[in-house]
């Protein structure tokens, strides 16, 4: 997944014009590329706020606005409460609900910047990218697309005699197959 953003016009191709690549380091991968564009864009997310922030002043507040602002380019519509449409995993015609970043693409997006933070220098314990406020806001975006489309996530919690149960039934078929 990735997240719908302009392209950077400053990112040119890196073959050269005889296509002659023996001189270019090999090529990126598909993540590698993708986190170097998220990157990218964040820097410059960063330069066009007035006043610009450093990387240095850069706090998950700024975090939050990022995502928040990544939802103008966003494809998956989101119901709101009001919508008829709400709670339906496949409504039968169109509505004016907003389209927002889907979570899937969000929680990708934090895992390639938070890894590009500390490649690019930053400390692991002031990433702003792993921030809990970050995995807070992930969680409330992941519950509401779920409760808009119909999908209520419930986390799965193993209680102690399940997994009693679970290791005894290993061990019952273990002893069954000597």
């Amino acid at each position: 997944m990735s997240i719908n953003i302009p392209k950077d016009p400053s990112e040119g191709s890196s073959r050269s014009a005889t296509g002659d690549q023996s001189h270019h380091p090999a090529p990126l991968s598909r993540y590698e590329s993708q986190k170097r564009r998220d990157w990218n864009t964040f820097g410059q997310y960063l330069k066009n706020q007035r006043p610009p922030i450093s990387l240095a002043q850069c706090n998950f507040n700024h975090v939050l606005e990022f995502l928040r602002y990544l939802d103008q380019f966003g494809k998956t519509k989101v119901h709101t409460l009001g919508c008829v449409f709400f709670g339906q995993p496949d409504p039968p015609a169109p509505c004016t609900c907003p389209l927002r970043q889907a979570w899937g693409s969000l929680d990708a997006l934090i895992g390639r910047l938070r890894a590009a933070y500390e490649e690019n220098g930053g400390s692991p314990e002031k990433n702003p990218f792993g921030n809990g406020a970050i995995r807070v806001y992930l969680r409330e975006v992941k519950e509401c697309q779920a409760k808009a489309r119909g999908i209520p996530y419930k986390k799965k919690k193993k209680r102690k005699n399940q997994i009693k149960a679970s290791e005894d039934q290993m061990k019952a078929s273990k002893l069954q197959a000597t």
